[in-house]
């Protein structure tokens, strides 16, 4: 067989989808600009699919400082990878403002999200080591233990009597190296929080070590956007804290924060460190100023970003939809029917009326429901929610949805 022959079937991601050239449902073409109202298709709609929680991309206050920093740097500056060439005042002087919002002793600025939480797991761990992660960690998480070569497991989802039980077999067989155990602050889909008061006093009590992706609570979560381990007070007890600097921070890049020691460790250890251009200025100033506006938020952003999602999904509930355990911004609304054709009718609807949601199926999700994930920012206002329930409500009377929570739902943990 040729290597190429599977790109005639429909293989691989969203096959389907790929074969008939979509762009509708799958890589729809939008304009550049975020925010709670963009273009698709030539036409507005209120947008419900970006990670923009602070309101802080159409910030003008940042976009200024981007366009000074670009006339002072360009786009290429500096040149190199942090370990040759690349490293700067400014990106160690980031570091620290970092580790100190993050009440670490230090800090390590990445590219991005995804190879920040990539190469601090590959650094961490060998062949001799145990991952234990979560059901539902993060495509990066998962590549990371792969990249790693590391032994590794995986416990059901915030399931603490699983984890336990995976932490005593490892003890009592014998085990060679360490443990880690990786895990997220907020899960992206659902938005329900990992138990980490639990999982801190499990990885205490079995001698492993703790490393959380707080991807969407880092800027969210907490009284001063601290993240999801200050939500819970434990941030003290989490061994390696994961941010990125791609949703509420609005710009591009992840940060990496704890111990000097093992920070140190990263910086000549984590291949998506060594063998990578540093990140570029633009984001080493536009980072520095967001990470000031969050900290400060003078004009109560995140309250507001708490009030549109307890809006949206009171509304959403009361027309009948359910709208699951979050606790964070997220707002994951399901529909029981697992079946492609009902999703893009429901999709096509709202964006019919202007409102931009994506659908998401199996093998994303459970078998036999739909989730439409919303994401409720501080920029939304309450005529573009009002607009959306109406929108939601139209929907749900016209395809006749029948609305019953999905059984999976019902299920007991």
């Amino acid at each position: 067989m040729d290597l190429f022959s599977k790109f005639d079937t429909d293989g691989g991601y969203f096959g389907p989808f790929r074969l008939r050239k979509d762009k509708y449902f799958t890589r729809p073409v939008l304009d550049p600009l975020p925010g709670p109202q963009m273009f698709f298709e030539g036409k507005p709609v209120i947008q419900w699919s970006i990670n923009n929680y602070m309101g802080l991309a159409e910030n003008e206050e940042i976009k200024a400082i981007a366009v000074e920093a670009v006339k002072t740097y360009g786009t290429s500056a500096p040149m190199g990878s942090r370990m040759m060439t690349g490293n700067t005042e400014r990106h160690q002087e980031l570091e620290r403002r970092l580790a100190d919002f993050m009440e670490k002793e230090a800090a390590i600025v990445f590219n991005s999200g995804f190879l920040g939480v990539t190469g601090t797991i590959q650094a961490l761990v060998g062949p001799d080591d145990i991952v234990l992660m979560d059901k539902m960690s993060h495509a990066s998480m998962i590549d990371g233990t792969l990249l790693s070569r590391s032994n590794y497991r995986v416990f059901k989802h915030n399931n603490m009597d699983n984890l336990e039980y995976h932490l005593k077999s490892i003890n009592d067989n014998g085990r060679k190296g360490g443990v880690l155990i990786i895990t997220e602050g907020v899960f992206g889909m659902e938005g329900d929080l990992g138990d980490l008061p639990a999982i801190c006093d499990l990885k205490d009590k079995y001698n492993a070590r703790l490393f959380v992706d707080d991807a969407h609570g880092f800027g969210v979560m907490g009284d001063g956007g601290q993240g999801t381990a200050f939500h819970f007070g434990v941030q003290d007890r989490i061994d390696v804290l994961f941010g990125t600097f791609s949703k509420a921070f609005a710009a591009v890049g992840g940060v990496t924060a704890a111990s000097r020691k093992l920070v140190d460790w990263i910086q000549f250890n984590a291949r998506t460190q060594i063998f990578t251009k540093s990140l570029p200025m633009v984001y080493i100033e536009v980072i520095m100023k967001t990470l000031e506006l969050i900290r400060e938020d003078r004009e109560g952003r995140r309250l507001k970003m708490w009030q549109n999602a307890a809006r949206l999904k009171s509304g959403l509930r009361e027309l009948g939809y359910t709208v699951g355990n979050s606790q964070a911004p997220i707002t994951p609304v399901y529909v029981p029917a697992g079946d492609i054709p009902t999703g893009e009718s429901i999709v096509r609807g709202l964006r019919d009326q202007g409102i931009f949601i994506t659908g998401l199926i199996h093998p994303v999700v459970p078998r036999g429901i739909l989730l439409f994930r919303m994401i409720p920012t501080a920029s939304h206002t309450d005529e573009q929610i009002q607009a959306t329930l109406d929108a939601f409500k139209k929907v749900r009377d016209d395809l006749n949805l029948k609305l019953d929570p999905p059984a999976i739902l019902r299920r007991k943990p």
